[in-house]
């Protein structure tokens, strides 16, 4: 449901209060809370001094190597996210993270995959990367292109997400709800049915398609790791593919924790499903994150591991929200990606 510009508004300011940056778009005053998270008061590292924010018109166009493809035909209908049918929109936000700003695309209509082939050794994997942006933005770098730079020297194929942005949840009586309809899910889910159906065109294995996702994407990773559903009418062969991912990795979700009791409540919202064949999970999430509760994975890993899903977890004091794959002084920004690689080796993937 798309809603009227009014109360579309009306539910930004709502939502975008918590968040204390100031910047010349709505939109900008909120993904760079939503994406990046705030810096600690106490925080004086260079890693994550605040920057201007800065928005230009414009189609997100890939880094090198990389292969930007429409997900859907010209000809089918898509819902639009609440900005309507406003022009697409780069920029880069705040505050900096490892010492680098970050860049993002939003008011997405039409949504792609942007494919990236390993380099040299092809084992046949391949990673779909979901990036951040509190649904509010794309993080196209940061969680994205920057992602795919490190998966290709691995060996596997890489497929950044360009879903469709924003879709700001709803509030009722005072709770956030999530979306009947989450656009994000739909691209993710016709994306994974695309590459089933042309794997053999991209020279991948269609038995090792996998997902990772931060923050915003990290809840679609869950969720299209415990569905198979999809809430839009079948276009094609595509989508007759299964849309369950062969591996998943979550980096510091959210919008998971029922956190409307005691406060180590570890129950999930009435919107999360498990499913017994959702696939091995990863998870990665630091302790201090000051965006997302440490209980939000820890309650999702735990109702994993009581539907009999395998569960890998890594948790650290210090880290924050929304470091990507940028080192920094921070163990968890350095560590995690040999991690996820030794994980990979362990499940039969690499």
């Amino acid at each position: 449901m798309i809603l009227n510009r009014g109360l579309r508004l009306q539910n930004w300011r709502s939502d975008l209060s918590r968040f204390r940056f100031v910047g010349p778009s709505l939109l900008a005053l909120g993904l760079a809370g939503a994406a990046c998270g705030q810096a600690s008061k106490n925080d004086s590292s260079p890693d994550r001094i605040e920057v201007p924010k800065v928005e230009r018109k414009g189609v997100w166009q890939p880094t090198a190597g990389g292969t930007q493809v429409p997900l859907w035909p010209a000809n089918v209908a898509l819902a639009k996210p609440d900005t309507g049918v406003e022009a697409e929109a780069t920029g880069n936000g705040s505050p900096l993270v490892g010492g680098r700003k970050w860049h993002w695309a939003s008011y997405v209509t039409r949504p792609t995959m942007t494919i990236y082939k390993p380099n040299g050794r092809n084992t046949g994997a391949t990673m779909m990367v979901l990036p951040g942006g509190g649904f509010y933005a794309v993080a196209t770098d940061l969680e994205g292109t920057e992602i795919c730079d490190w998966v290709v020297e691995q060996g596997m194929t890489c497929v950044m997400l360009k879903y469709r942005t924003p879709q700001v949840w709803p509030q009722e009586n005072g709770k956030q709800q999530r979306p009947k309809v989450l656009l994000g899910l739909e691209d993710a889910q016709r994306a994974m049915g695309l590459l089933r159906q042309q794997a053999s065109t991209h020279g991948i294995d269609p038995h090792k398609i996998g997902v990772i996702g931060f923050s915003a994407g990290a809840y679609l990773v869950a969720n299209i790791s415990n569905t198979e559903e999809r809430t839009y009418p079948l276009a094609d062969a595509a989508d007759r593919q299964s849309p369950r991912p062969d591996f998943a990795i979550v980096a510091y979700t959210a919008r998971m924790l029922d956190n409307s009791k005691s406060r180590n409540n570890l129950e999930l919202k009435p919107w999360v499903k498990i499913s017994p064949k959702a696939p091995p999970t990863f998870i990665i999430h630091a302790m201090n994150d000051p965006v997302d509760d440490i209980r939000e994975p820890m309650a999702y890993a735990l109702a994993l591991n009581d539907a009999g899903v395998p569960v890998d977890m890594r948790l650290y004091a210090k880290g924050g929200h929304a470091f990507g794959m940028r080192p920094t002084a921070d163990p968890i920004t350095r560590e995690w990606p040999g991690q996820v690689k030794q994980w990979l080796q362990n499940i039969g993937v690499l």
